[in-house]
């Protein structure tokens, strides 16, 4: 099995590394093609007005001066021209992706790309912050994540389908589980903006979320994590909201001028 693996938070970064680990107990045939630098937050974004540079940085590992989707493209297209990967793996992610953040997220976008490939893709991500000792357990996913790679690739996906894994703030023993879970979605009361001032007086701005428990709505990945376990989340390239569309069709209408009709 060829593997490429991929992230959002640089080719530097430790999850990175503990990636490669996961994927190289699964294959010798492992690849790294990542940003540069740190990407998080970029989503799905593309680059378009420069031109795209990337540079060995290892045996069989390369950095690429874009998003993660610049990455898994360069990945397939030139680097692994001669063969595509059998999986895409992206991660691991240096804090949880759950709920709206799979719409932000660059190592969600990893994954995305390589499903846009025909390529199966598992995005992998490890909860930090909630930890008393403000401890990092990144041998959770080593411990775990080959395994669970073995698992879902044992199962049949519908196309267009991406796996989100996120694993909680615990060290191995400590997991309590593992759940298929549906996207949550965050009380957006704990979105805030933090005004500084630089070291002139003027103001600049910090986008974030409050670290803080809540009590998530069952089966979802938020309420997994919160419970101490591993959350595997299927999701679905294609954004349509089928009963709207149904709907719309009924309602959309031209009259006899080519003009769209008023309403009632």
């Amino acid at each position: 099995m060829r593997i490429l693996v991929t992230n959002d938070d640089g080719a530097g970064a430790h999850g990175l590394s503990v990636l490669h680990q996961i994927a190289r107990q699964l294959s010798d045939d492992v690849w790294i093609v990542a940003p540069e630098t740190n990407q998080s937050g970029s989503s799905h974004a593309l680059t378009l007005q420069v031109p795209l540079r990337y540079r060995e940085v290892g045996e069989r590992a390369f950095a690429v001066r874009g998003t993660p989707a610049d990455c898994v493209i360069m990945g397939v297209k030139h680097v692994l021209k001669d063969r595509a990967p059998d999986l895409v793996l992206s991660g691991v992610n240096h804090g949880a992706n759950l709920a709206e953040d799979v719409t932000y997220s660059g190592t969600i976008a990893g994954a995305m790309e390589g499903t846009l490939l025909g390529i199966r893709s598992i995005a992998m991500s490890l909860t930090i912050g909630f930890d008393p000792e403000g401890k990092q357990h990144w041998k959770t996913p080593l411990t775990y994540g080959a395994r669970l790679v073995e698992q879902l690739l044992a199962n049949d996906w519908p196309a267009g389908t991406l796996m989100n894994v996120n694993y909680p703030d615990l060290a191995p023993g400590d997991v309590r589980g593992i759940a298929a879970t549906r996207q949550g979605r965050r009380d957006q009361g704990g979105l805030k903006i933090e005004e500084r001032s630089d070291t002139w007086g003027a103001p600049y701005f910090w986008v974030g979320f409050s670290h803080r428990r809540s009590d998530p709505v069952e089966g979802t990945d938020l309420r997994a994590i919160a419970d101490g376990m591993i959350s595997v989340t299927p999701l679905y390239l294609n954004l349509t909201h089928e009963a709207t569309r149904e709907t719309l069709g009924q309602t959309l209408t031209l009259d006899g001028g080519g003009r769209l009709k008023d309403a009632g």
